[in-house]
């Protein structure tokens, strides 16, 4: 039989066989005439393979190629590779690719799918199977395959092997050196992406929107504004497309160095914004601590019909953290639950802000609820029960941690040492740094230093943490002698720290709270002389101790106070509670502190200002504004000072309250006049 006359031409029946519109049915009855014709020519089946690969009947193809001698034709094994991939099933790519029958000869297309679909994959051993028989079949310096090795490599962090493969590239184009820099900054190392992108300006090749978005990511991540912002400038002057990608990298490149500003400039003139837009924004402002406005443009995407991504609502969750605003956070939370599965990102997120709200309970039934638990979620529920000085918890978290086979990193241990500072637990705290090191063989960082110094210290034993510092391999940075220095201050050894203090300035610390730390030792000492000396030089550095602020939700309402505050339309209510406070407390036996007012001043003056702190503004507010009964929380933005501790026990037992104050370092729960640290603090 032959085929009828208008398909006799062999061209015209390729033509037909190839045709985009060709359907599976259509191909099936073209295959049967070419069957019952014998007429199916090696080169006829061939391209029938292939126009069965592209109609998407990939089962028939690789039927129709091995069941003839066409069985040898790489070009059609190549049509039916590449429509897996096109499918989204690089697993079956690469399985065509290891049957290819022995006479079909892997060409450059070949071997480029098949590195392309272990990309895909993030099968490293196998993309280096399929490199090496590339080279071995003389593809060694072809452009197509080591650029597609080359995306393999820098896609799964391998930048070693990526380097050598880019190094021995005999030509290399704009796509190369994108996923060069692109690689880099996955790979965390952002000065590697920079470097690479100077050597692309210098081999004379201009980049392009994908080539500076890799580069403004590099910036970010180095917190290289300089270039970043010179990068922008590129962009600007030759006119580049700044689609909403771009402009996204760019904001959260200025919102993560701490330009919001800027990133408030860039973030205006945005025509497009999709959520990863918004929550670059939300993220800068959380991160830089103005969480305010953090949650305001959280509302603002929200009313704006853009639903928030996970990024979004980790950073919502930062900010109700960060300002214990605990209504909004179960706002959040059960927005989440609501919209999202609920992984241990987000799962993290949330327990951090139950418990810096103030509800441990809520953050331990949350994390006994989700049963897949990584490292992070376990380091985080330790940091949570050590911050509210329930140390013990701690530990037996810790010991459950164990027991489920995960290994602790290095910051396990520094939650469970800080946890174990809180509680005041030496001889745990002794015991888990040396098993720390010499079990699970993590070399001590400053953040373990400083937590064991802080432990002793604050236990008294401050001598013993002296010698620790001796002992050390490396000479102590400011964080570990502000270890100590806070402990001599807090245990009256005065003497001591006064010479630490001296090491602390030799150092040149340019933190103002370390600054007024030391300050505050000399003027213990009455060292007044070098407490204006320490003074001027937190004024000639330009900066300035961050005034005390307290704030207290009430009715899903956040209320803030500053010191001997007059702003509050309450003010004398609260001024007349508090001197009927100080009045009752006197009777029981308070005595004023004065020696925390770091200030020469008159006893009487000393003692008002004590009067007047902002936490015990946000208490009295707060008695005045609710029941009898109800659970008060404050949260400080910095360390409550010895007099305000004592003058709060006294209000717990006035007033019959529980109060809660989180301060710079940990959580305090009064109740009864006791105090949940034990007086450790």
């Amino acid at each position: 039989m032959h085929l009828p006359v208008f398909l006799d031409d062999p061209r015209r029946l390729l033509s037909s066989s190839a045709a985009a519109s060709a359907s599976a049915r259509t191909l099936a009855r073209l295959h049967a005439l070419l069957i019952v014709s014998s007429s199916a020519t090696h080169t006829l089946i061939s391209s029938l393979a292939a126009a069965y690969a592209r109609a998407g009947d990939l089962a028939a193809a690789e039927s129709t190629l091995t069941a003839t001698a066409a069985s040898s034709s790489i070009a059609a094994w190549n049509a039916i590779i590449a429509a897996h991939s096109r499918r989204g099933s690089p697993a079956s790519a690469l399985r065509v690719f290891r049957a290819l029958p022995p006479a079909a000869r892997p060409d450059s297309t070949t071997f480029t799918l098949a590195l392309s679909a272990c990309a895909r994959l993030g099968d490293l051993r196998g993309g280096e199977s399929v490199r090496d028989r590339a080279f071995d079949a003389g593809y060694k310096d072809d452009v197509f395959v080591c650029s597609s090795l080359l995306y393999l490599y820098a896609r799964w962090g391998a930048m070693g092997d990526a380097v050598k493969v880019f190094d021995r590239m005999p030509r290399r184009d704009r796509v190369t050196w994108s996923t060069m820099v692109a690689g880099f900054v996955s790979a965390g190392q952002p000065l590697d992406a920079i470097q690479m992108y100077r050597r692309m300006r210098e081999d004379g090749v201009k980049g392009d929107e994908v080539v500076m978005i890799g580069v403004i990511q590099a910036c970010t991540a180095a917190r290289n504004v300089r270039m970043g912002a010179s990068v922008h400038g590129h962009l600007l002057r030759h006119g580049m497309r700044m689609d909403v990608v771009t402009a996204t990298s760019l904001v959260d490149m200025y919102a993560k160095n701490g330009l919001l500003d800027v990133a408030c400039r860039v973030f205006g003139l945005m025509v497009h914004r999709n959520d990863v837009s918004w929550s670059a924004m939300i993220s800068g402002f959380a991160q830089n601590g103005q969480s305010d406005e953090a949650l305001r443009l959280f509302r603002n995407m929200q009313a704006s019909g853009i639903q928030p991504d996970s990024g979004a609502l980790v950073s919502a969750l930062l900010a109700c953290s960060n300002i214990g605003f605990l209504k909004l956070g179960r706002s959040v939370h059960g927005f989440i639950v609501r919209r999202f599965d609920f992984n241990c990102i987000l799962g993290t997120a949330a327990i951090d802000m139950y418990s810096k709200c103030g509800s441990l309970a809520s953050a331990q039934m949350l994390f006994n609820m989700i049963s897949d638990r990584d490292l992070i979620l376990w380091n985080a529920m330790i940091a949570c029960c050590g911050a509210h000085g329930r140390g013990q918890d701690a530990l037996t978290l810790f010991q459950e941690m164990n027991e489920t086979g995960m290994r602790p990193d290095h910051a396990t241990f520094a939650s469970l040492l800080s946890a174990l500072s809180h509680s005041g637990l030496v001889e745990e705290g002794k015991l888990w740094f040396g098993r720390m090191v010499n079990h699970f063989k993590i070399t001590p960082a400053e953040k373990h230093y400083v937590c064991l110094v802080d432990l002793l210290a604050r236990s008294g034993l401050v001598e013993e943490a002296s010698d620790l510092l001796t002992s050390m391999k490396a000479e102590p940075t400011v964080a570990i002698w502000v270890a100590l220095l806070s402990g001599c201050l807090n245990n009256k050894k005065l003497e001591l720290g006064e010479s630490i203090a001296d090491n602390i300035l030799e150092l040149q610390p340019d933190d103002v709270g370390v600054l007024a730390l030391v300050s505050n030792l000399y003027a213990a000492t009455k060292k007044w002389d070098k407490v204006r000396q320490v003074r001027k030089l937190m004024k000639d550095s330009g900066s300035k101790k961050m005034p005390g602020c307290s704030s207290i939700e009430i009715r899903g309402t956040r209320h803030a106070f500053v010191m001997e505050d007059q702003s509050h339309p309450q003010r004398e209510e609260i001024v007349s509670k508090v001197a009927k406070l100080d009045l009752e407390m006197r009777k029981m036996g308070y005595i004023p502190r004065t020696e925390f007012v770091y200030h020469d001043l008159e006893e009487e003056v000393k003692e008002q200002q004590l009067s007047y702190h902002s936490e015990r503004l946000a208490i009295a507010f707060g008695l005045l504004n609710t029941g009898p009964g109800t659970r008060l929380v404050v949260i400080k933005n910095l360390r409550v000072c010895g007099d305000c501790h004592d003058a709060i026990k006294y209000i717990s037992k006035i007033a019959d309250r529980e109060i809660v104050v989180r301060d710079a370092k940990r959580f305090h729960h009064f109740k009864d006049g006791v105090c949940s640290c034990r007086d450790y603090w």
